[in-house]
């Protein structure tokens, strides 16, 4: 608890939460863009560029197989960023995110194709999806707990799911370049040459990034649980964020991950493995299929705030496990509706999918760093989330793909997403509710009070 001594930070007025809320926001959408455009070239050109002696369902794998590497690599991300980003705040952290997500796929808008140099294109590819992957890894805890820290617990449900909404943000504006593009350029030319538009613009979107980032004040609760460690400590070494957060909240840490498996899952089911879907079983065309998940990345951003605003009303859990049902009861109807081939159709299965989603996305960023200790938030935040990308959201297309051509059907995949969201109800439904927790309460690295905030966090009842 807070010593008697010294006052709670003072949250941000409402100026400069705006400001942090914006840089968050902008960074995320970027460092997104990135990640969700690779995703969409990986199912739409780079079977052909990069595996082109495939077969085309089994160059699609390939093509998914390295979009998963760059799963691989977010929990080292989490590991590395989250352990810094505990030492030595959340701002340094974030601009160098922002710097490594941003140039790796600038270069990779600069990779010469399978055709060029042979097999060293695919390595090449490979290589920096990994980069991609690490520095997200440290951008989603640093960008949520920036705002959820600066802001008070009132509105922190909305206010911290402002940054998640760079997720549909990225994603809409990854597709609107890729439609725009297809739309323009022919085939032959896209395949050629246009598809490397979207990441050299990359590099402009960067500059941009930083240049917000770089000016917002590092998170007050931060600064103010480093000073009380410092003075607690006066001069001791200190203890590792990851082996305090690994022993005092364990338990979190499992249910972080729980809660992002239905979430993870149907997200790259609804807006990567459509791509391929739509274009093989439904017999729609690549513009018909992205521009349907245009429309649902829009209605995605609109709602994520206001599902986050519910959650300070009535909790975080109601509001996560209403998505995680829903997301599995919409599954059946999501393939039938794609399966007509139909426009309006396929808008209504993405967008449904993506509202559903944002009731678990919404509250996710509010939920997961209410549950750690200030001196371990980071470092628990990320490893909760990033460890679960590796089992949720790196082999979904991949296990979609795999379901698809040895079925023919898309109900094995519904089955996959509803075993998913199953997990998530499970727990979600086993966490206490976090909405009421005072973020500066607790200050990581005392091992007394840590253990106080485990037993009164988010654990098994």
């Amino acid at each position: 608890m807070a010593s008697a001594a010294s006052a709670p930070p003072t949250p941000a007025p409402p100026a400069d939460l705006k400001r942090v809320v914006a840089a968050s926001l902008i960074g995320t959408t970027i460092e997104w863009y990135d990640f969700f455009l690779y995703g969409s070239a990986a199912a739409l050109v780079f079977n052909k560029l990069f595996f082109p002696d495939s077969d085309p369902l089994v160059g699609t794998l390939l093509s998914f197989l390295t979009y998963a590497v760059g799963f691989a690599a977010r929990p080292l991300g989490a590991l590395v960023f989250g352990h810094y980003g505990d030492r030595l705040g959340r701002k340094k952290l974030l601009v160098l995110s922002l710097v490594l997500m941003g140039g790796a796929t600038f270069a990779i808008g600069l990779l010469p194709t399978h055709a060029t140099v042979g097999s060293a294109a695919p390595v090449l590819l490979t290589t920096l999806r990994l980069v991609q992957g690490f520095a997200l890894g440290g951008e989603w805890g640093g960008a949520v707990l920036l705002v959820s820290e600066h802001g008070d617990a009132r509105r922190r449900g909305f206010w911290a799911a402002w940054p998640q909404t760079g997720a549909p943000a990225g994603q809409l504006l990854a597709t609107g370049v890729l439609s725009l593009l297809t739309a323009v350029l022919s085939d032959d030319a896209f395949g050629a040459w246009g598809w490397r538009i979207p990441f050299l613009l990359s590099g402009v979107l960067v500059i941009v990034g930083l240049w917000i980032r770089l000016s917002v004040d590092e998170s007050p609760v931060f600064k103010e649980a480093l000073e009380r460690a410092e003075s607690r400590r006066a001069g001791a070494p200190e203890k590792l964020p990851l082996v305090s957060v690994l022993r005092q909240h364990w338990r979190d840490i499992l249910v972080a991950m729980g809660a992002r498996m239905a979430e993870n899952i149907s997200y790259y089911v609804i807006t990567a493995f459509i791509l391929v879907y739509a274009t093989t079983s439904a017999g729609v065309s690549k513009q018909i299929a992205l521009n349907a998940v245009l429309v649902g990345s829009a209605v995605h951003f609109a709602v994520i705030p206001a599902w986050g605003a519910l959650s300070d009303r009535v909790g975080r859990r109601p509001v996560y496990l209403l998505g995680a049902a829903g997301v599995g009861l919409w599954m059946f109807p999501f393939f039938s509706l794609v399966d007509t081939g139909v426009f309006g159709y396929l808008v209504l299965a993405v967008t449904v999918g993506l509202v559903l989603h944002g009731a678990m996305y919404a509250p996710q960023a509010a939920f997961f760093a209410e549950m750690f200790a200030t001196r371990m938030r980071y470092s628990g935040a990320s490893i909760g989330a990033q460890f679960a990308s590796v089992a949720a959201g790196a082999p979904a297309p991949l296990i979609a793909t795999a379901l698809l051509s040895d079925y023919g059907s898309s109900t094995p995949i519904a089955l996959y997403v509803i075993a998913a969201a199953v997990l998530t109800l499970i727990a979600v439904g086993v966490a206490r509710e976090t909405r009421h927790r005072d973020l500066a309460e607790v200050q990581g690295g005392d091992d007394e009070h840590a253990a106080e905030s485990s037993a009164a966090g988010t654990r098994a009842v």
